[in-house]
C-alpha cells in the first residue's frame, strides 16, 4: 500500500491531548498542507488562523462550551494545546466543501507528522457572534466569513485508536 494510502487508513480522531507546546515548525508544516487542498475553480478561498496562545485559545473553547451547551468543565477541544481554524468566504458557492478539504489536509498532516488531531464544529456560529467577528477584525480579517471547522492539534496522550469497522454497503458500481 502507499504511504498515503496508508496515513489515510491509520489517522483517527484524537480525543486525549498532551499539554506539550506543538513547535510552530510543524504547525506551518499542516497550515501549508491546509493551503494546497482542492477548492473550486481553484479560488484558494479558504483561510487559516493558527492559535497557541493560551488565552485566545480558552476564549475560543468558552465561546465553542456555551454554545454547545456544554459544562462548565467541559473542554469541547479535549486538551489540545493548538487549534487551526478554518475559515471560508460566505459568498463562494463551494465555501462548505473547499473549506472541508482544508480541513481533511489539515487533519492528515497533522497524522504524517505524528501529531494528533480533531475536527471540532460550532466555528460557524463562533464567528457568527460580535466576539467571533471582533476576533476577526483584531487580526485585521475583513468581510463575511464563515467557520467552517477547527483542527484540535496537539500530541496523541496515549495510543492512536484503533480504527473501527467500516460500514457495509456504501459502494455502488455503475460498470
Amino acid at each position: 500500500m502507499s504511504e498515503v494510502l496508508d496515513k489515510i487508513e491509520s489517522r483517527r480522531s484524537i480525543r486525549h491531548y498532551k499539554d506539550t507546546i506543538v513547535p510552530r515548525e510543524l504547525i506551518d508544516k499542516i497550515i501549508r498542507a491546509g493551503l494546497y487542498a482542492a477548492s473550486g475553480k481553484n479560488r484558494q478561498d479558504c483561510i487559516i488562523i493558527s492559535v497557541t496562545n493560551r488565552a485566545m485559545r480558552d476564549r475560543i473553547m468558552e465561546m465553542n462550551r456555551q454554545i454547545g451547551g456544554y459544562a462548565a468543565d467541559v473542554d469541547p477541544f479535549y486538551g489540545a494545546p493548538a487549534m487551526l481554524i478554518v475559515l471560508a468566504k460566505k459568498d463562494e458557492p463551494n465555501h462548505v466543501y473547499d473549506g472541508s478539504l482544508v480541513m481533511g489536509n489539515l487533519m492528515l498532516a497533522a497524522h504524517d507528522l505524528g501529531l494528533g488531531s480533531c475536527w471540532i464544529h460550532r466555528a460557524r456560529q463562533e464567528f457568527e457572534t460580535e466576539e467571533g467577528r471582533q476576533i476577526l477584525a483584531d487580526l485585521g480579517i475583513e468581510g463575511e466569513w464563515e467557520g467552517i471547522g477547527h483542527c484540535a492539534l496537539g500530541y496523541i496522550d496515549g495510543e492512536n485508536p484503533a480504527p473501527l469497522p467500516r460500514k457495509p454497503n456504501r459502494v455502488f458500481y455503475i460498470e
